[in-house]
């Protein structure tokens, strides 16, 4: 029986399929990434990737949605790309935020002396506002990993979270 869902490729976007290495080319840039998953057969069918599998077991149902997603995310970002939007947000002390290359300095955090460093990933543009953060790119995955590392560096522990709510949170992802 099985099941077998598809991707329909836009016109403006590449998709080539070498083995299990699938890429995506668009206006924005180029996402390469490998597909393979056993009983999970990846095809190029005229417009579209098709993702099937002969099994009706829980597991290969479950990865072939998941392998659509990735799918769709690929395309999404190599023409509109993603974007989260961060906010600071501090009542005891004013956090100052610096990039210095490939990571983000979080300085005077709960009034530490010592900076907070973040690291930003491959292909993620951050611009730093006021009291948000920007980050763009064209794969969500990085994008997304780089505003959790954000959070997770002003993770506060050993106080009460109902107090100290100072840190950099997730408000909008699109």
């Amino acid at each position: 029986m099985g099941i077998t869902r598809r991707v329909e490729i836009p016109p403006n976007v590449d998709v080539t399929l070498e083995g299990s290495l699938l890429t995506v080319t668009g206006p924005k840039g180029t996402l390469s990434r490998d597909l393979r998953f056993p009983q999970i057969d990846v095809t190029l069918e005229d417009a579209e990737i098709v993702i099937s599998t002969a099994s009706d077991r829980k597991r290969f149902l479950a990865m072939s949605g998941t392998l659509e997603a990735h799918a769709k995310n690929m395309i999404r970002g190599v023409i509109e790309g993603h974007e989260y939007q961060m906010k600071v947000v501090y009542s005891h002390f004013p956090i100052q935020l610096k990039q210095q290359g490939d990571r983000i300095m979080i300085s005077n955090f709960l009034g530490e002396k010592q900076p907070r460093v973040a690291k930003i990933l491959e292909g993620v543009t951050v611009k730093i506002g006021n009291d948000e953060l920007t980050l763009t790119g064209i794969d969500k995955e990085n994008v997304g990993n780089t505003a959790a590392n954000i959070e997770h560096a002003t993770k506060i522990t050993k106080r009460d979270p109902r107090v100290f709510q100072d840190g950099i949170y997730i408000t909008e992802r699109a």
